[in-house]
């Protein structure tokens, strides 16, 4: 069925969705979680599938769902520094060749290759689940992480603007969270970020793993560039909100050369980055089928490299790691990330006329350290490397 005097196209697809369940999706449910399904059977025959005719939409399909629920609860044995996290869609349109969150499509009866990229899930009711877990009595006020699994402020939130209900839920319960993302969009909810910050902890990351322009058009096609990324840091930086950069994934034998790792770092300081946190690429499954048919088509002199690196394993050596990490400490130092001032961060280009704006000061007393700071017009002396509380997002 085609919407009249619309882009859009719907029509009712069958997918097996009704039998999946999330045994532990939502804060408070207890043990009887594990038989709630994923998705209300609001749709008779399935989830509503729309098709937009935009130019940035062709060949895309985004199937409309009812989640049962939203925060959802991150399993014990996760290497993730956070418990909890909300995913307004499945799939991205970002398209990332090395996207870990791949396979989690495959539990959809979709493939983790162009499915994932071109079927996109959308959570219409996202916000007002949030609102309504959030007030549930047995929700703890922990730690909400967004961007974890896929990106938050990939295009289809700019059609579906799930965002600002679930930033203004979040505000309306003083509970603290963070956004890690590429998509330039996060812009368009300064001022709701802005507000959050006043009343609670806020942690923003962009993430930027390479500034090398013909990577990006090749790893990451569907992105904003890393240049529209950093502008974005410098934009929120402006703002007077901590905005860091996770540097990831760094991409062996593609984007770790010395001189290569010191460009990204130049790159980022210059944006008033908070701090930098590097990370080696996984190779999960999904991802790593998807990845390496990339390499093979892209750079096959460099698989048998890869094949040696990782072997059967997820995971580069904790020494190659642990070299990228130093490698990016001293160049963090060197080049100052954490020191620079609004002020500065300001004099970057950014996207927005009116980036170079500082926060209005409310007068009153602030609640939480994420809020935003007068501009004293002195450096920051910030190590420019993450804290405890920066490395929330650090771990993926």
């Amino acid at each position: 069925m085609c919407l009249s005097r619309s882009n859009f196209c719907s029509i009712i697809d069958s997918v097996r969705w009704d039998s999946l369940t999330d045994a532990d999706a939502a804060p408070g449910r207890g043990r009887r979680a594990g038989t709630l399904p994923l998705f209300e059977a609001g749709f008779e025959a399935g989830a509503v599938a729309r098709t937009l005719g935009a130019p940035g939409f062709r060949g895309m399909t985004f199937y409309e769902v009812r989640a049962r629920t939203i925060i959802n609860q991150v399993p014990p044995a996760s290497r993730m520094a956070f418990r909890w996290t909300i995913n307004p869609y499945r799939g991205c349109s970002h398209a990332c060749v090395y996207c870990f969150a791949r396979n989690t499509h495959t539990y959809l009866d979709l493939d983790a290759g162009h499915d994932f990229d071109s079927k996109v899930v959308v959570k219409v009711n996202a916000a007002e689940l949030a609102r309504a877990e959030l007030a549930a009595p047995r929700w703890r006020g922990e730690h909400v992480a967004m961007g974890t699994n896929v990106d938050c402020y990939q295009r289809a939130e700019g059609r579906y603007r799930l965002m600002p209900g679930i930033i203004t839920a979040l505000t309306d319960a003083a509970n603290p969270f963070s956004i890690l993302t590429k998509g330039t969009l996060i812009l368009r909810d300064l001022d709701l970020l802005a507000g959050a910050a006043e009343v609670t902890d806020v942690g923003l990351n962009m993430s930027v793993g390479s500034t090398d322009p013909e990577l990006w058009r090749s790893a990451e096609p569907g992105t904003p560039s890393p240049q529209r990324r950093l502008a974005a840091c410098a934009a929120i930086t402006a703002r007077g909100l901590r905005c860091g950069v996770l540097m990831g994934p760094v991409l062996p034998f593609l984007s770790d050369s010395p001189g290569q790792l010191d460009a990204t770092v130049r790159e980022i300081a210059a944006a008033g980055a908070a701090h930098v946190s590097p990370i080696v690429l996984h190779l999960r499954p999904g991802a790593r089928e998807w990845y390496l048919r990339w390499l093979a088509e892209r750079h096959p002199e460099l698989v048998p490299r890869y094949r040696a690196l990782y072997g059967t394993s997820a995971y580069a050596p904790r020494g190659y790691q642990q070299h990228i990490t130093e490698q990016v400490r001293q160049l963090a130092e060197r080049y100052g990330v954490g020191r620079a001032s609004p002020a500065a961060a300001r004099r970057v280009p950014s996207p927005r006329a009116d980036a170079g704006r500082t926060h209005r000061d409310s007068g009153g007393p602030r609640r939480g350290s994420g809020a935003p700071r007068r501009d004293s017009g002195a450096p920051r002396r910030d190590s420019g490397w993450p804290t405890r509380a920066d490395v929330q997002l650090s771990l993926l």
